[in-house]
């Protein structure tokens, strides 16, 4: 891989560092950083174009094993954490003394927590090393998601583009409706899967051991945690501390959410006898390949191969062409999935047409 765009992989870190400069520019500009993700990426991932090229199959061992790629993700991990901590002085002693001012704050502040954030952990969860599987549960603990780490491995993965997966979106459901269906069945169903586990190992269900019941408390324990240690340094209880951050975790986990829907908007595998679907393979996810917006979400958009091989890392993910392709990359695509009018427009022919050139392939 070229020096280049190894280097386009810090791009991630512009998001933070703006959200810290604008809050230093003063009331309007706390809103920089949605300026920049919605409108200056779509431009230059317009101006630049697609980006199509694989890393050759002979180098792509190579390419999978180099630290440097994994050492970004570390970074990262460690750059959020101090991030929360700067955002809980700003909130104690800052000056946000407008709703407006609050409001574009938090809203730049999930973009990082959640537009990045949780793409970190997701690439991070996947892997076999327990301090990549540590990271990325730390993470998620931060944007009160962390059961997203059991469902997404041991549920989505297993049942996405089949009725059965409550964060497949099914053509003409809005975002809304699907974001009821993924939130909250989502966290049945990652409760189900790990009582169902449990008691194959004859261990208890209602136990702290429970991953389910220890992270619940984990993420209560972070928010008391800041707001108590910022409380003491103050004098006084911040009671805003603790509302900032559930409201920036519950826009981490939407943004989440819109890209979910984005990514699997309408595809369904064939089903093979019932009850049994056909193998994941890169026709079942939508892709896009848009050079800037690729390096900011670590290859995210490139979801097509890495639901085919979810082990395989970022850097190495396989572009094909015969996937379903995305106008857009995801900024514009989760600005459009808010309107459903505007996306229904512009997916839902997509999507036919797309059905008719692949014949072994519906829609739910």
């Amino acid at each position: 891989m070229s020096g280049l765009k190894k280097i386009g992989f810090f791009s991630a870190f512009i998001i933070p560092a703006l959200v810290v400069a604008g809050y230093y520019l003063g009331p309007w500009g706390v809103w920089l950083p949605v300026v920049f993700v919605f409108l200056f990426i779509p431009v230059i991932d317009y101006l630049s174009g697609l980006d199509t090229t694989n890393v050759p199959e002979n180098d792509k061992k190579i390419v999978g094993e180099e630290f440097y790629y994994r050492l970004v993700t570390y970074l990262w991990t460690y750059v959020q954490f101090a991030f929360f901590i700067w955002a809980a002085w700003v909130v104690t002693f800052g000056t946000l003394s407008t709703p407006l001012a609050w409001i574009g704050f938090t809203i730049s502040f999930a973009l990082v927590t959640g537009g990045i954030g949780i793409t970190v952990a997701h690439e991070l969860g996947h892997k076999k090393s327990r301090i990549e599987r540590f990271y990325s549960q730390a993470l998620l603990m931060t944007v009160e998601y962390m059961h997203f780490y059991i469902e997404h491995n041991r549920g989505h993965h297993v049942y996405v583009a089949t009725p059965e997966d409550p964060a497949t979106a099914r053509q003409g459901e809005n975002f809304y409706s699907f974001w009821f269906r993924s939130v909250f069945i989502g966290w049945a169903h990652a409760w189900k899967l790990e009582k169902e586990a449990r008691e194959r190992k004859g261990l208890p269900v209602w136990s702290i051991t429970n991953p389910m019941i220890g992270y619940a408390l984990l993420q209560l324990l972070f928010v008391a945690a800041l707001t108590l240690a910022f409380s003491w340094a103050a004098g006084k209880l911040v009671w805003a501390l603790p509302v900032f951050l559930v409201v920036q975790s519950v826009l981490a986990f939407s943004l989440l959410e819109l890209v979910n829907y984005v990514e699997h908007y309408g595809i369904l595998r064939r089903e093979i006898s019932p009850g049994r679907y056909e193998r994941v393979n890169p026709l079942h996810s939508w892709n896009a390949s848009h050079l800037v917006s690729n390096f900011f979400l670590f290859q995210l958009q490139r979801h097509s191969d890495h639901h085919y091989n979810a082990i395989k890392r970022y850097q190495v993910l396989d572009h094909y062409e015969e996937s379903p392709q995305l106008p857009f990359g995801y900024p514009t695509m989760i600005l459009l999935a808010l309107v459903p009018t505007l996306w229904f427009g512009l997916m839902d022919n997509r999507l036919e047409e797309w059905k008719k050139s692949v014949p072994a392939v519906s829609s739910i």
